[in-house]
């Protein structure tokens, strides 16, 4: 009876509130499809050959790296970014980041789990660590998007999810209004460790997008100062770089 009223439920609620396209906005079938047709092909997986650090496309199969890890240096091991950046993806980001979309994490996650999930679990990360954000911004906004992303990779990879081991201690300016190296400064004392007893030697860090790397980089280097050794990153989208 109780599964019943549930399915009810569930029945009405997408009568009167249908799922839609995070892309385009056409409604569609919640239970067959979180993309339509048209949009799907508009999701450009990240192709080799690619960076061999933070995975970033690349036209030279003779390169190991990019350009910008080659004239930046990343202290972590390696990146398994799902999809290049494109017009399409940043009003859905943008919309899951500022616009309570709180209900894309689901399909986001879905993209990283199917372009790289099997290279995430080899690389054997024993925790996610989503990018956090200053506290006022969290109030004003209600929600850390990379953490919603980040639950929902936990639930499929199988894996723990601790928010806490890095603090955004200081309010940065905004990364988009920024160039490379201001992106560098900007955040460079932005996150602290936590006080917390670290058991973890290895980590992915989940963020909705890498551009120049900047966030990363940051956050690696707060996991390294705790013990954690081995540190990953995985995101939605990657840009061109600087």
């Amino acid at each position: 009876m109780i599964s019943e009223l549930k399915t009810l439920g569930e029945s009405i609620g997408r009568l009167f509130y249908p799922e839609v396209c995070p892309l385009c906005d056409k409604v569609i079938d919640g239970k067959k499809e979180k993309v339509c047709k048209d949009c799907s092909i508009k999701l450009i997986p990240v192709k080799s050959p690619s960076c061999l650090k933070c995975g970033k496309e690349i036209e030279d199969e003779e390169q190991d790296c990019c350009k910008d890890c080659s004239s930046m240096p990343r202290s972590y091991i390696k990146g398994f970014p799902a999809l290049n950046y494109s017009e399409d993806m940043a009003k859905c980001l943008s919309r899951f980041k500022y616009h309570n979309m709180r209900c894309y994490g689901s399909f986001l996650g879905d993209i990283i789990v199917r372009e790289r999930g099997k290279e995430i679990l080899l690389a054997e990360p024993e925790v996610i660590v989503p990018v956090p954000v200053h506290k006022t911004r969290l109030r004003d906004r209600g929600y850390n998007q990379a953490q919603v992303l980040a639950y929902e990779l936990g639930k499929r990879l199988k894996l723990p999810v601790d928010t806490e081991l890095v603090i955004r201690d200081a309010k940065t300016k905004p990364q988009k209004e920024l160039g490379s190296k201001e992106r560098e400064e900007n955040l460079k004392k932005a996150f602290i460790s936590s006080e917390k007893i670290v058991k973890y030697k290895s980590a992915l860090i989940v963020d909705d997008i890498y551009t120049t790397g900047a966030t990363v980089e940051a956050c690696t280097a707060v996991l390294q100062s705790m013990g954690i050794k081995d540190v990953y990153y995985t995101s939605v989208c990657i840009g061109k770089g600087y």
